[in-house]
């Protein structure tokens, strides 16, 4: 049987398996003044001029505060049984601290509810890099205090929907939030080549994702959580001793320094002794690598390709930097190895053990066009989805236990930095207009997910 598009369905899934998609809140939300909200340091980013391509920022997106209904009502006809979104800090707790916004609650309260009543699970994200303003105003995650005022925010968000939600996720790639946004600048708050600060801030995001953990098994010790970093198989540029060692930093720097610490409770000892010259052992304390390595119940893996290393003397990423090899590449830039998948996930169990994993995000962007019509037909992402699926596939086949897949996106949305100008999703956003047209990857996926619970074809 061949799927819209003219791509055969993927089997091998089990009948239970989580179908997703994943988003995040300051990517669609808008609404940034309403509701009681209040800013975050993507709000103060993106208004800062030359942050992001064209100035562009969130203030509006795809407006899902207004449409959430309309767009969970897409997510039921694609028949998805899970869906992966944030919950934006300040919209709940606008100063990051002290009482609650009703508003905030309620919004994702009713989202919740109507999630339940599509047959969808609700799986949210506790953060996606939106700290609240207030809090960086007093340091944000340099300031160790921020990580139990990110225990605070947990704990009143497992009370006040833990009642209905299950599935729990602490931070998304916190690689992003530490050496993004304190070595590169790409990212709020935009520090350039601070290597002690991002060191520290990578440690108070795990030890906060270690409390976070603590919280839930004390109000909620029935519910699952996980941690989703974003996740690379690294290799050398070319096969010569430079580059095999540059690749060996960029796993210890991406990959192994933050697994490790959630699953051994130690730092990888290269790494300690690469960083020793930023004073990184001087922000740990007594019993964080114990809260740290608080047992979680899942894995969240963000995969979109793999990467080649090799030596650049001027890069702030030690010195490094990954190259692409090979076309075609997505919008982004990346490399389409959907191989790399399956090799991370069978790298987990075998250096980590057995634990459930989502895949939290997978996805690219294409230059998608809308040409009036009814649907907009983007043939490389069925093709990129497909592929990693049959990787995802082989996987479980290979004994590893992989509960669910999140395509990223649901939909078109703001691509932080890069503004409005990468177009990840199934449904293709008309912004002045808000209307969502769905491209035949939403038609695709959706003809998956009903084979798959068909039991294949």
């Amino acid at each position: 049987m061949v799927a819209h598009g003219g791509k055969r369905f993927v089997p091998g899934f089990p009948k239970d398996f989580g179908w997703g998609v994943a988003t995040s809140a300051y990517q669609i939300e808008g609404a940034v003044d309403e509701g009681g909200r209040g800013p975050s340091i993507w709000d103060t980013f993106s208004h800062e001029p030359g942050r992001t391509q064209r100035g562009e920022n969130a203030d509006v997106s795809c407006d899902h505060y207004h449409h959430w209904q309309e767009d969970a009502d897409l997510m039921a006809d694609l028949g998805l049984s899970v869906y992966r979104f944030s919950i934006a800090w300040s919209r709940v707790m606008p100063n990051g601290k002290g009482p609650l916004n009703e508003q905030g609650v309620d919004f994702y309260s009713r989202l919740v509810d109507g999630l339940l009543e599509r047959g969808i699970t609700p799986f949210p994200t506790l953060y996606h890099w939106d700290l609240p303003q207030a809090l960086e105003d007093e340091g944000g995650w340099v300031n160790r205090d921020t990580t139990q005022r990110f225990a605070e925010y947990a704990a009143a968000m497992f009370d006040r929907l833990g009642d209905r939600v299950d599935l729990w996720v602490t931070h998304n790639e916190p690689w992003v939030t530490a050496f993004m946004a304190y070595v590169g600048s790409e990212k709020a708050p935009g520090i350039y080549n601070d290597w002690p600060l991002a060191l520290r801030v990578s440690h108070h995001l795990l030890l906060s994702h270690g409390l976070a953990v603590q919280a839930l098994r004390a109000g909620r010790p029935s519910a699952k959580i996980g941690i989703a970093p974003n996740l690379h198989p690294t290799r050398p540029l070319a096969d010569t001793p430079e580059d095999a060692k540059a690749a060996q930093i960029w796993d210890g720097f991406q990959n192994r320094w933050f697994l490790d610490p959630v699953f051994k409770g130690a730092y990888p000892e290269d790494m300690l002794a690469e960083y020793e010259r930023f004073g990184f052992e001087e922000s740990v304390e007594d019993g964080d690598l114990a809260a740290i390595s608080s047992p979680i119940d899942h894995l969240g893996v963000n995969f979109y390709h793999r990467v080649a290393v090799t030596q650049k003397p001027d890069s702030p990423y030690l010195g490094l930097v990954c190259v692409p090899t090979q076309l075609p590449l997505t919008e982004m830039g990346w490399d389409i190895t959907p191989d790399g998948l399956h090799e991370m996930l069978l790298r987990i169990k075998r250096d980590y053990g057995d634990i459930d994993i989502y895949i939290t995000e997978n996805g690219a962007a294409f230059p998608d066009e809308w040409d009036g019509g009814d649907v907009v037909e983007d043939p490389d992402r069925i093709d990129f989805i497909s592929r990693h699926l049959e990787a995802l596939s082989q996987a479980i086949a290979d004994g590893v236990s992989v509960k669910g897949y999140c395509v990223w996106s649901l939909l078109d949305n703001y691509e932080w930095e890069k503004g409005y100008a990468k177009r990840f999703g199934l449904y293709y956003v008309d912004y002045p207009t808000q209307r969502r047209i769905p491209k035949g990857s939403a038609l695709w996926y959706r003809d998956q997910i009903a084979a798959a619970r068909a039991g294949g074809s």
